[in-house]
C-alpha cells in the first residue's frame, strides 16, 4: 500500500462486539474437536445478571482434553462456548463475578457521563487503562476536558486524585517528594509528593525538563519513589495520565522514548460534534452540569477485583501470534515485509507495545462482556497502542505520513487469525 500525506481520523476506540455468524473451519488450540462445524451464538451481546452467591461458570476460554489443532482458525471459533470442555488449570470466570465486573464498568461509564459530554473514545481509552493498570498519554488543544475527564475517573473509583502543572522550574521533589529537617527535634521528615495518589494527572508533561520527567520513570514503572535513600510505595491501583498541547510549541521538551514507551496508551483527542456541544451549552444554561460530584459508584476494591478478571481473560495462542507477527513487521523482521516501510520508519514497537496490545485486548474483551480475546479486540487498540511507539524517519515526518497511517498498513498486511 502506497504511503501518502492524506489526514486522518482514528476510528473510535470502543468495546467491537462480534457479529453473529458460524464458523465451519477448524477450532483454535485447545477447542474441542469433533469435526463438525463451530456453531456460534446468534447473539453474543453481554447482558448483566444479577450477581448470586454460586452458580455456572463459564470458561475463560474454549479448551479441551483433545490435541491443539495444528491449523490456523477463524476468530469466530472462539466464540463456542463448551462449558464441558474446561481443560484443569485453564481457569473459569464465575458468571456472577462477570456479573459484578459489568455491572462496575457499566457504573463507570454512567458516572462519567453525567461530568462529560460525548468524548466516548476517551472514555472507553481510560476505562480500558485503569482496568488493565498501565498509563495513559493524551494529546489535544486546550478546552476538551481532560482535566475534568481525570477528575471524573478519580471520583469514579473514590480514589485520590492530585493535579501536578508541569512547568519548565518544575523539579523533581515537587513531584516524589522531600525530607524536611525539624530543628526542634534535629531529625529529617520526608513529606509525600503529590505523585502519591491512585490517579495523577501531570498537565503539559512536556513543558518539564528531562530530569523532571525521568522522575516519573520510576514511579511509571516500579510503581514507588525513591526520597532520601528510603523507598515508599505508591498506592494500588496508581494511574497517571499526562497531557500534552500540540500546538504550543515553545518552552516545550520532547518526551524521551523511554518514557513514551512506558504510556499503555496514547488517545489524541478531537472537538465534539455540533450535538455535543449544544448539550454542553444547554447544561451550562439550564445549571444541569453538576459541579459538585456524587458519591462513588465504585470503590477502589471493586476496581483491584476487576484488573483481577482482565488479566483472567483467556488469550488464545493464535492471537498472540497474531500480536507478535504485527510487532515484528514494524521492525522489518516479520514473515510479511512491506516494501518501503523502512523508509517510514526508523524504529519499531518494542516488546512493551506487545505486552500492551493483549493487556488493552483483554479489557477490551472484558466490557465486551466475553472472557476471551478476539482479533477485533487487538483491531480496535491499534492506534492508541501504537502511535506513540513508532519513530518515524525524516522522511516521513517531512511528507506527513502519521503514525496511523503507517499502523494500518501493518494491520492490512497481517492477516488475522
Amino acid at each position: 500500500m502506497a504511503f501518502n500525506g492524506d489526514g486522518n481520523v482514528p476510528p473510535p476506540l470502543v468495546p467491537p462486539t462480534p457479529q453473529p455468524t458460524t464458523d465451519t473451519t477448524q477450532p483454535p488450540s485447545g477447542a474441542p474437536s469433533t469435526g463438525a462445524a463451530v456453531p456460534v451464538p446468534a447473539n453474543t451481546s453481554p447482558t448483566v445478571a444479577a450477581p448470586v452467591a454460586a452458580g455456572p461458570q463459564r470458561a475463560v476460554g474454549p479448551a479441551s482434553s483433545t490435541p491443539a489443532v495444528a491449523t490456523t482458525p477463524s476468530y469466530s471459533a472462539y466464540q463456542s462456548h463448551d462449558r464441558a470442555a474446561i481443560v484443569p488449570g485453564r481457569g473459569v470466570i464465575p458468571d456472577a463475578d462477570m456479573a459484578r465486573a459489568e455491572r462496575h464498568i457499566r457504573d463507570i461509564n454512567h458516572f462519567f457521563s453525567q461530568r462529560v459530554v460525548g468524548q466516548d473514545r476517551l472514555r472507553t481509552a481510560l476505562v480500558s487503562t485503569l482496568l488493565a493498570g498501565g498509563h495513559i498519554l493524551l494529546e489535544s488543544v486546550p478546552g476538551l476536558a481532560k482535566t475534568t475527564a481525570a477528575e471524573t475517573l478519580a471520583a469514579a473509583v473514590g480514589g485520590t486524585f492530585h493535579r501536578i502543572q508541569c512547568t519548565p522550574d518544575l523539579m523533581p521533589n515537587d513531584i516524589v517528594g522531600t525530607q524536611i529537617y525539624n530543628y526542634g527535634t534535629g531529625s529529617f521528615t520526608t513529606q509525600l509528593g503529590p505523585v502519591h495518589a491512585n490517579l495523577v494527572l501531570l498537565d503539559e508533561i512536556n513543558r518539564s525538563s528531562a530530569k523532571t520527567q525521568s522522575a516519573m520513570l520510576e514511579a511509571m514503572q516500579e510503581r514507588q519513589t525513591s526520597i532520601g535513600g528510603e523507598v515508599y510505595r505508591l498506592p494500588h491501583p496508581f494511574m497517571v495520565l499526562a497531557t500534552q498541547n500540540p500546538i504550543e510549541e515553545e518552552g516545550t521538551y520532547v518526551l524521551p522514548e523511554a518514557q513514551m514507551d512506558r504510556f499503555l496508551m496514547k488517545e489524541v483527542l478531537t472537538y465534539p460534534t455540533p450535538a455535543h456541544e449544544i448539550e454542553i451549552l444547554e447544561r451550562i444554561s439550564s445549571g444541569r452540569q453538576q459541579h459538585e460530584l456524587p458519591p462513588a459508584p465504585v470503590t477502589l476494591a471493586d476496581i483491584e477485583f476487576v484488573q483481577e478478571l482482565v488479566s483472567g481473560v483467556y488469550v488464545d495462542v493464535a492471537i498472540k501470534r497474531y500480536i507478535v507477527d504485527i510487532i515484528n513487521t514494524t521492525r522489518f523482521s516479520g514473515p510479511r515485509p512491506i516494501p518501503g516501510l523502512s523508509d517510514q520508519l526508523r524504529v519499531g514497537a518494542s516488546p512493551r507495545g506487545a505486552i500492551a496490545l493483549m493487556k488493552v485486548g483483554q479489557a477490551l474483551a472484558l466490557q465486551a462482556g466475553r472472557t476471551f480475546v478476539i482479533p477485533d479486540d487487538i483491531k480496535a487498540s491499534r492506534h492508541a497502542v501504537l502511535r506513540h511507539r513508532l519513530v518515524r524517519t525524516f522522511d516521513a515526518l517531512a511528507n506527513g505520513i502519521q503514525p496511523e497511517q503507517i499502523i494500518d498498513v501493518v494491520f492490512d498486511a497481517v492477516p488475522a487469525p
